[in-house]
């Protein structure tokens, strides 16, 4: 069997590509595999160290707001479109796929496009909980349209085939036990709070939790607290601002890092989770049945993070902070207000995991079996 996945730009489309293709090895294991990408991406990166093959086409987003900069942007947006559909044609008349897999992005529409127009059978899988224009536009040509939440059903024309699926998650996020990862973590008895922004960092949240520190730091350390910074300049501003204001990190359960590369062992741990809320964590949350604090990104395309914390929100399982309102003392109001109430922890949690779903790889299976029949 031969399949073509394509999708790219941020870790929310490329993890569940990545996903996917395992559990399709997993099962066939002689299964040949092209992934398709936008040049420059992270998937340039993230799609060969997972021991895949790559090829990328030139591709670029259209600009909504209008300005003399931006039309110059679409012009040579709508260039690339064109060209970026003739080296999809080329590569999928190369390596004549048997199904070919999109998980958003703008690279999945020159492919899924010219893969239709070749009459193999597509599959979209829409990891947020609202569906970007990319799957919107490409929903009328896929066999099925996936998604990770139901939320983003009513977005999605009524002629598409949605099915609910959930996104495709490591099993450590499903596995780990807390009281094991907290041993391990040295932590003790006080409620253990996780921050990160995403693997890039969050600027805002980090000065906000510099605040938090310090009124951690004031209230004897009430808490045990792990932050990720995020890599390069937002760690360093992270360690200046703290030595600053005299606040001790490294000890007594409090620790800064610049990237979390044990995120499941530590959210496993955490009493408590402040986060952005891209399209990962919308999974992880609840797989790992955990209450969160969440701050949405406004800087993503169609403002997506922002529904991904309203499907949490609204159904009991976090609370949301947008980053217009994110201040130090709101913040720390916001944790100390929960960390101390073991019972709306808990009433939390166990709305989060009623959202999981655990074995979206092998509803996702099913699907493509389906399709391929």
């Amino acid at each position: 069997m031969r399949v073509l996945i394509t999708g790219g730009g941020t870790a929310g489309h490329i993890n569940p590509a990545l996903a996917i293709a395992a559990k399709i090895q997993k099962e066939k294991p002689d299964t040949e595999f092209l992934f398709v990408g936008a040049a420059g991406r992270m998937e340039t990166v993230l799609v060969p160290a997972a021991g895949y093959p790559l090829k990328t086409v030139t591709v670029q987003g259209f600009q909504r707001k209008l300005s003399l900069e931006n039309i110059g942007k679409n012009i040579k947006a709508a260039y690339h479109a064109v060209t970026a559909g003739r080296e999809a044609a080329r590569l999928i008349r190369d390596f004549q796929p048997d199904i070919a897999i999109g998980t958003g992005g703008y690279v999945c529409g020159p492919v899924l496009r010219q893969a239709a127009k070749q009459g193999i059978p597509v599959i979209l899988h829409e990891s947020n909980a609202f569906p970007g224009v990319t799957v919107k536009m490409l929903s009328k040509l896929a066999f099925a349209v996936l998604i990770s939440d139901e939320t983003a059903r009513k977005y999605l024309p009524d002629t598409a085939k949605v099915i609910m699926t959930g996104n495709p998650l490591r099993n450590d996020f499903s596995v780990l036990d807390k009281a094991n990862a907290r041993k391990e973590l040295g932590l003790d008895e006080r409620p253990f709070v996780l921050c990160f922004g995403g693997s890039l960092g969050a600027r805002h949240i980090n000065e906000a939790m510099v605040d938090v520190l310090q009124k951690n730091q004031e209230n004897n350390t009430a808490f045990q607290m792990m932050v990720g910074t995020g890599k390069g300049e937002n760690f360093t501003r992270m360690q200046q601002m703290l030595q600053e204001k005299g606040i001790a990190v490294g000890v007594n359960g409090v620790t800064v890092r610049d990237y979390i590369d044990d995120m499941p062992r530590c959210m496993a741990a955490a009493d408590l989770v402040i986060c952005r809320c891209g399209a990962m964590t919308l999974s992880e949350l609840p797989a790992m049945k955990k209450p969160a604090i969440v701050i949405p990104s406004p800087y993503v395309a169609e403002n997506h993070q922002y529904f991904n914390a309203m499907a949490l929100a609204s159904r009991g399982a976090a609370v949301c902070i947008e980053e217009k309102e994110l201040v130090g003392t709101r913040l720390w109001d916001a944790i100390t207000a929960l960390a101390n109430d073991k019972e709306a922890l808990a009433s939390m949690g166990e709305a989060s995991g009623r959202m999981a779903v655990l074995d979206a790889d092998e509803r996702i299976y099913d699907v493509i079996q389906e399709a391929l029949r």
